[in-house]
């Protein structure tokens, strides 16, 4: 599939040799999510048997047959990664299954239970609590105490408790009491800890993550100063804290399809990434020293975030997406993806049954084959940066489409336009944000500046939201399930052609009058061909010969009496008139 006059990769085609490896690795983790052990252990032998006969039927294809062996490399490479992935999909289940958390499990009991802080907190709403009731940490186990025993070993644990969890950090050691649930299907942790007691910290220790947690904090207070919409909004946009983000800003960024920008997406990542590469090239850096540069740069800027899963996604797609749009291997940028999702999927197979994951994969997919097409369709007096800035959030949309309307049927009118005003707002909030958060911890007075700048296209971004939110029919019901998505996929492919065709009218009108000349050639023909067929099975015609009959009771009736016409009798003798 050839890119577009234009585009950003004329005259290259995608590299789809790396789609099935994608697809596999994603339908095995998928599988291997929802399955027990056992099952994963038959779907990775099955995996790794049909690669090997598709290894082996590749390599005796003929040596010119370059294509076939080719393709049969490739699936034979799917085939063992799936099988990869389902061999850690299998060690996951064990784990749950009858790991050191198993009879805790299924005794039901209370426990006293020691764990590690692993991730942050973060607010979990629950029927019957309040928005900020029930929080939910990441830990991993370092031992438990049921019945009377004590068990050691290693498992991750999701725990839930009420707002005293909303103070431990990364790196702690607490302990705890509660009982141990299962987790729902997909979920890669072997328990859940439903806490009964606050946490006690046993070990304050020391991880990065608990001094990301500190700073984002931080910069939390350096920015209190600013408007109730600003403040809460500027840490999500920037580290994605929405503690202090309030409910009704919260509720119209939903309502506008902005909710995005209040978490660490690709496109922060991307802007991070890119701001450095610029940086790299004001100093005339070679290529390789601006690419270390620019990674190190989006190495610190995840570590400053937290390195949770999330970001360590936006990070890797933010990277495939500035990728695509420069283009610097042209492409190549299908390839990007597929290759970073395969990565991912490995090293965290539970991904693949994430809803976030999935719309991270869709997003860049969009980037990767729609935005460069549609910014080439813009006419060329209107400024690239405006062209990309309607095109990326375009083609995003698109294809993330019909997976929000799965989860939330209704259809948010205004998304697009929303998104593509704030849209040059972005920038200035995560550069400028940045440079705030690390200046908000070594030197508090110089970050007033940024902050101010950050703050005023943040509190802009809100006033964006609030506007569409407020507008009639911002937010219509959608239908549900199957009958929904379907529409939503219908309603992309309209739009792409509609966008196409209000940017080329002319090519529009040549194929019209195209049509138009073809269809009236076909008509002409049908037409001809039905009148030979008409004559060669007798046409009406004029015909000499005559039945006998009189034909004078066609013409008109004639004024004046008129003889009398009698019926002869029954002997054959016909009446006539008396004479006079």
């Amino acid at each position: 599939m050839a890119e577009s006059a234009g585009g950003p990769e004329t005259g290259k085609r995608l590299d789809l040799r790396l789609v099935p490896v994608a697809v596999m690795t994603w339908s095995a983790a998928l599988m291997g999510c929802f399955s027990d052990a056992v099952w994963s252990v038959v779907l990775a032998g099955a995996l790794g048997l049909l690669g090997g006969v598709l290894l082996v039927v590749g390599h005796r294809q003929r040596p010119s047959g370059l294509r076939p062996r080719t393709l049969f490399a490739t699936l034979a490479l799917a085939c063992v990664l799936g099988a990869a992935v389902a061999v850690h999909c299998a060690v996951i289940a064990g784990n749950r299954e009858k790991g050191p958390l198993a009879p805790a499990m299924a005794a039901d009991d209370g426990i006293v239970i020691h764990i590690l802080i692993t991730g942050s907190p973060a607010p979990a709403p629950a029927p019957g609590h309040s928005s900020d009731g029930r929080w939910t940490v990441d830990a991993s186990l370092i031992d438990l105490t049921s019945n009377g025993r004590v068990v050691r070993g290693t498992a991750d644990i999701v725990v839930t408790g009420g707002a005293a969890w909303q103070n431990v950090r990364a790196g702690q050691s607490v302990r705890t009491t509660g009982t141990l649930k299962q987790v729902r299907e997909g979920q890669p942790e072997a328990a859940l800890l439903s806490a009964s007691s606050a946490p006690v910290v046993t070990d304050s220790g020391f991880d990065a993550r608990q001094t990301a947690a500190d700073v984002r904090k931080r910069f939390v207070s350096a920015a209190d100063w600013l408007p109730p919409d600003a403040a809460g909004l500027l840490p999500g946009m920037v580290t994605g804290d929405t503690s202090a983000l309030p409910e009704s800003l919260e509720t119209a960024m939903q309502t506008t399809g902005m909710t995005h920008l209040t978490a660490v997406s690709g496109a922060n990542c991307s802007l991070i990434l890119g701001g450095f590469i610029l940086l790299a090239r004001c100093f005339r850096l070679p290529r390789p020293a601006a690419g270390i540069f620019a990674a190190c740069g989006l190495f610190a800027f995840v570590m400053m975030v937290g390195p949770d899963p999330s970001v360590l996604r936006a990070a890797v797609m933010g990277a495939v997406g500035l990728a695509a749009l420069t283009g610097g291997l042209r492409g190549r940028s299908l390839t990007f993806l597929c290759l970073a999702t395969t990565i991912l999927l490995l090293l965290d197979p539970a991904m693949a049954a994430n809803v976030g994951f999935l719309l991270s994969i869709l997003a860049t997919l969009g980037i990767v084959l729609l935005a460069a097409r549609i910014a080439s369709w813009i006419p060329d007096w209107v400024p690239r940066w405006l062209a990309a800035g309607i095109a990326v959030p375009l083609s995003a949309q698109l294809l993330c489409g019909p997976v929000i309307v799965a989860l939330q049927p209704q259809f948010t009118t205004f998304a697009l336009i929303a998104n593509v005003v704030a849209g040059p707002l972005v920038a200035p909030v995560t550069i400028f944000g940045t440079i705030a958060v690390a200046l908000a911890t070594a030197l508090p007075w110089l970050a007033v500046v940024p902050i101010a700048v950050a703050g005023t296209c943040a509190g802009m971004v809100a006033g964006v939201a609030r506007l569409f939110s407020g507008l009639p029919g911002a937010a219509l019901a959608w239908a549900e399930g199957p009958v929904g998505i379907a529409a939503m996929v219908l309603s992309s492919v309209v739009t792409l052609l509609a966008v196409w065709m209000a940017l080329h009218p002319a090519d529009v009108k040549r194929r019209v009058m195209g049509l138009h000349g073809v269809v009236a050639t076909r008509l002409d023909a049908l037409l001809a061909t039905r009148e030979q067929g008409t004559t060669k099975h007798g046409r009406l015609e004029s015909c000499k010969e005559t039945s006998g009959r009189n034909h004078l009771w066609l013409l008109p009736k004639t004024p004046g009496p008129r003889a009398s016409r009698r019926t002869p009798s029954v002997g054959g003798m016909r009446h006539r008139p008396p004479s006079s």
